[in-house]
């Protein structure tokens, strides 16, 4: 049985205007601490990204920050990470955020966040991964995308023999609980091989 080590959350490099939003990820950082489950994140100190960092550091976590040398002044690279791992390009820091984790999460965020999730969830329905995709639909921030996403099942553009799969949470204490769940129903040999060899490399 497989077994939650790490996640990649990924969110916005504002804080948003809603209070819920930091909240929320200050809730699921220190969560992540205390349940010893390593942050794998872009690196940056600023908006929803550093409130996450820090809410696990300060609470006794591991954080590896992964985030490419172009952005190191714009989304200001936290010094004081567990592993910081700087890349060449955007491409680099995707493979390895997906290759360190063991499941996803989307906060809310911008157009960097729904295209980091979209891309996970497209890889799964590719059957490039079974690796837990969490969409954080704080105070309904994802509501819009959920309702598209069923809409294009509904019109048929997203086809019963390739169906998308991705869970849903309405509150960050409910993300754990639902990721610990299908990391179980996923055998450990499977996370480790995917994590070894990469949806990219075997499209």
């Amino acid at each position: 049985m497989a077994v939650l080590r790490s996640i990649c959350v990924y969110c916005g490099s504002g804080a948003g205007s809603n209070p819920a939003f930091v909240k929320a990820a200050v809730t699921l950082g220190r969560a992540m601490a205390e349940a010893d489950i390593r942050l794998i994140y872009g690196g940056g100190s600023v908006g929803l990204m550093g409130t996450v960092a820090r809410a696990v550091l300060e609470a006794g976590g591991e954080v590896t920050g992964i985030i490419p040398r172009f952005l190191q002044g714009r989304e200001r690279k936290m010094d004081d990470l567990t592993e910081t791992i700087l890349t060449e390009d955007m491409h680099q820091r995707k493979m390895l955020m997906f290759e360190r984790a063991d499941a996803f999460v989307a906060l809310p965020g911008g157009v960097g966040t729904l295209e980091e999730l979209v891309e996970q969830i497209t890889w799964a329905q590719l059957g490039r991964h079974r690796k837990p995709v969490l969409i954080g639909n704080i105070d309904g921030f994802w509501d819009a995308l959920v309702t598209l996403l069923e809409a294009m099942r509904a019109e048929g553009f997203i086809r019963r023999e390739m169906d998308v799969s991705y869970l849903v949470a309405s509150t960050a204490e409910e993300i754990l609980p639902a990721l610990a769940r299908a990391v179980c129903e996923t055998p450990e040999t499977e996370l480790r091989r995917q994590a070894a060899a990469g949806p990219i490399s075997r499209m």
